[in-house]
C-alpha cells in the first residue's frame, strides 16, 4: 500500500539520467563513434578543453572535479566516476574528492561500492570531517545497515555536537530502527539548536505518531505539520498513518477535513481514492463534509496550549536543520 504523504523529503543529490532515444538507424558502430566523441570531448568546447587542462596538469584537482561535473551534466555518470576515483587515488586525503567520488556511486546505484570508499577514507584519516560521517550514515541506511549507520553519525556528533543536521541524521536512523522515543528526542535537539526547520518539524511528527499512546503526541505532530505546510497536509499526514494502522474511518475523518481546507490537495486525493478501495466506500466528499470538525473550538485550545498559554506544554524552539541526506 502506497500512502500519499506531503512531507519536506530528505535532500539528495539526483543523478544525471541519459536520455535514451531510439533511433534505429543509428548503428552500434556509430554508437561507438560517438562514445569516443564524448570521450575526447569532441563537439563540445568546454569538455575538450577541460581535458586539455587535465591532461597538461594532471595534480590540478579543481580542472579534474570541473571535468567529472561536466560529464554529469551531459549524462555520463561512469565517465564521471572515473574521474572522481582519478582524483580519489591522487588525493586520498581530500574529503571533499572521496564525498564526491561516494555520492557518484551512490547516485549510480552502486550503495556498497560507495560505503567502501568511505571506509577506505576513514582507515586512512583517523580524524573525518563530520560532513563525510553524516554521508557515511547515509549510505549505510540506504543499505540497511543502520547499527553501523548510527555509529557513525554519534561519531561525527562527538566532535561537532551543535550542529543540527547530525541530531536529525541520527534521530531519522532511530527511527529506522523502530526506535521512536529516542529519534523524536534527537528531532527535538535538532530544533533547539536551529528554529524553524520544516524536516525537523516533519520527523518530529513522525516520531510522535510511531510511539503514538495518548491523544498529545498526533495533536503536538499535526500541530508541528500545519506549522510548516498547512493545515490540509497536516490532515493527510495524520490520515495516512491511520490508513496504515488500519483505522480506515478515522483516516476518513482527516482526509475529509484535509480536503474542506483544501479541495485540490493531491496527496489527499490520491489518499481518498486508495481509502475508497480499502473500505468500500464512496472516493466522493461531500461539499461541507469535515468543515463541522475544523471548525470547532477544539484546535483553538491547542493552539494556545502549544503556543505558550500553559508554560508546561510549551513545545522547542522551532528551527531549521539541513535534512538528511
Amino acid at each position: 500500500m502506497i500512502l500519499a504523504l506531503s512531507l519536506t523529503g530528505c535532500v539528495s543529490e539526483q543523478r544525471a539520467m541519459r536520455d535514451s532515444v531510439s533511433v534505429p538507424a543509428v548503428t552500434q558502430a556509430m554508437k561507438r563513434q560517438i562514445t569516443n566523441a564524448v570521450d575526447a570531448g569532441d563537439g563540445d568546447y568546454v569538455t575538450r578543453s577541460l581535458r586539455e587542462k587535465s591532461v597538461a596538469d594532471p595534480q590540478n584537482l579543481a580542472v579534474r572535479l570541473q571535468l567529472a561535473e561536466r560529464y554529469q551534466q551531459l549524462g555520463y555518470p561512469e565517465l564521471a566516476i572515473e574521474h572522481y576515483r582519478f582524483a580519489s587515488a591522487r588525493f586520498p586525503q581530500d574529503a571533499s574528492v572521496a564525498m564526491k567520488f561516494a555520492k557518484s556511486l551512490r547516485d549510480f546505484g552502486h550503495v556498497e561500492d560507495a560505503i567502501g570508499v568511505l571506509v577506505n577514507f576513514c582507515d586512512r584519516n583517523p580524524a573525518p570531517p563530520p560532513d563525510l560521517l553524516s554521508l557515511f550514515g547515509v549510505l549505510r541506511d540506504d543499505a540497511g545497515h543502520y547499527t553501523e549507520a548510527e555509529k557513525s553519525y554519534r561519531a561525527a556528533l562527538n566532535s561537532s555536537p551543535k550542529l543540527a543536521y547530525l541530531h536529525n541524521n541520527l534521530g531519522y536512523n532511530l527511527l529506522l530502527q523502530g526506535r521512536a522515543k529516542e529519534a523524536a528526542d534527537e528531532f527535538r535537539e535538532a530544533l533547539t539548536l536551529e528554529p524553524h526547520s520544516r524536516l525537523a518539524n516533519d520527523n518530529l511528527g513522525l516520531a510522535l505518531l510511531a510511539q503514538w499512546k495518548t491523544d498529545e503526541q498526533p495533536k503536538e505532530a499535526l500541530l508541528r505539520w500545519e506549522s510548516v505546510s498547512g493545515p490540509a497536509t497536516a490532515h493527510n499526514n495524520l490520515a495516512s498513518v491511520l490508513m496504515e494502522q488500519g483505522r480506515y474511518a478515522d483516516a476518513r475523518k482527516e482526509l475529509e477535513i484535509a480536503l474542506s481546507y483544501q479541495r485540490d490537495h493531491p496527496a489527499a486525493a490520491a489518499n481518498l481514492r486508495l481509502l475508497s478501495e480499502l473500505d468500500g466506500k464512496s472516493a466522493v466528499v461531500s461539499k461541507d463534509a469535515g468543515k463541522s470538525a475544523r471548525s470547532t473550538s477544539f484546535w483553538k485550545r491547542v493552539r494556545n496550549a502549544f503556543a505558550g498559554k500553559n508554560d508546561s506544554q510549551r513545545t522547542p524552539a522551532e528551527e531549521s536543520a539541513v535534512s538528511k541526506h
